[in-house]
């Protein structure tokens, strides 16, 4: 049960993966909205990472866009000499520049899905990449569709093993599954908060992987911020909370979610996990084909989410127990 492959692929990984956007530091955005997550210490992530690989995860998700890149370089640095041991993803459509960490827009043509994995490949220091996703997910499908040519393209240089998408979008996953040979995965918002009952009908029906972005709602599923302000800094996404961020207001929990989070909290800690180990248990219950992906920027928190209670299934009747406390999210 501590492994899960993604999709047709066959890819064999750990059931969960470490999420790099956290380690891409603090410096990235445009006009004045953060993207990152605040202060990092890159020796601290590269620690992290380190543990990660002792606790048995093999896969790590990251992208070009996080930190403007950073985050691929410090990855790179901690798997120096493990690249064989490990699953690499990471994503392309957002366009930045890593002199300045300026987010400059968008671009999904098939010769930036080129040039940007020549960037991508550099930094992490590696010839190959295990999985690449295209990152706009809000995308019309028939652009997408354009990309397709040039990723079986990739796969047949031997430039990647495989290729998704990451939207939350059923439709477009779908349909980029069915166009796509090598087309392994989507990663979507997912999370017991966030449960998109079409996309994992999607996941069974095309043989996907779904890698679970977000998994502990940004944080909010760990529990500590619950009834604290101004912990978490205006350097952090989530303390200048964009349109999209529904979890936190301006660095603080909304209380209409954080009280649905209390109201399953005795249900996911139930048999003795900590919350944020029962959040990612209930993913992992949820369906065969889920990879969840929680970030991490320290020691503490990789041992946390990768504890071995972690990458299990939440038990039937806990999870049957979360479901019906949810029930108004459900409907």
């Amino acid at each position: 049960m501590t492994t899960r492959t993604l999709g047709r692929s066959g890819i064999e990984v750990s059931a969960l993966g470490m999420g790099c956007w956290a380690i891409g530091g603090p410096f990235w955005g445009e006009d004045g909205q953060p993207y990152g997550w605040g202060e990092v210490d890159d020796d601290e992530s590269i620690r992290t990472v380190h543990r990660a690989l002792d606790l048995g995860i093999t896969l790590f998700d990251t992208s070009s866009n996080y930190g403007a890149g950073h985050s691929e370089r410090v990855l790179g640095r901690a798997l120096a000499g493990r690249r064989d041991d490990v699953v690499i993803a990471s994503k392309f459509g957002y366009t930045t520049i890593e002199q300045t960490r300026l987010a400059t827009g968008e671009d999904a043509t098939p010769e930036y899905a080129v040039s940007c994995l020549d960037g991508i490949l550099r930094r992490l220091g590696t010839d190959y990449l295990d999985l690449y996703q295209l990152h706009l997910g809000g995308l019309p499908i028939s652009q997408a569709l354009d990309l397709v040519a040039t990723l079986e393209d990739l796969v047949a240089q031997g430039r990647i093993r495989a290729y998704g998408w990451s939207t939350d979008d059923a439709e477009r996953a779908a349909a980029f599954a069915k166009a796509g040979a090598h087309c392994a995965t989507v990663q979507y918002d997912s999370s017991v908060l966030n449960d998109n009952a079409a996309m994992v009908e999607v996941l069974a029906a095309c043989d996907l992987g779904g890698l679970n972005r977000g998994p502990l709602a940004m944080g909010l599923l760990t529990g500590k911020y619950h009834g604290t302000a101004g912990l978490i800094g205006g350097d952090d996404v989530r303390g200048r909370s964009p349109e999209w961020l529904q979890w936190f207001d301006d660095g603080v929990p909304t209380p209409a979610w954080a009280a649905r989070v209390d109201r399953v909290r005795e249900a996911l800690t139930s048999d003795g996990r900590t919350l944020a180990q029962g959040a990612l248990g209930w993913l992992l219950a949820r369906s065969p084909h889920n990879l969840p992906i929680p970030g991490c920027r320290t020691v503490a928190q990789a041992e946390e989410n990768f504890a071995p209670l972690a990458l299990t299934p939440l038990p039937a009747d806990a999870f049957t127990e979360v479901e019906s406390l949810l029930a108004d999210l459900r409907a």
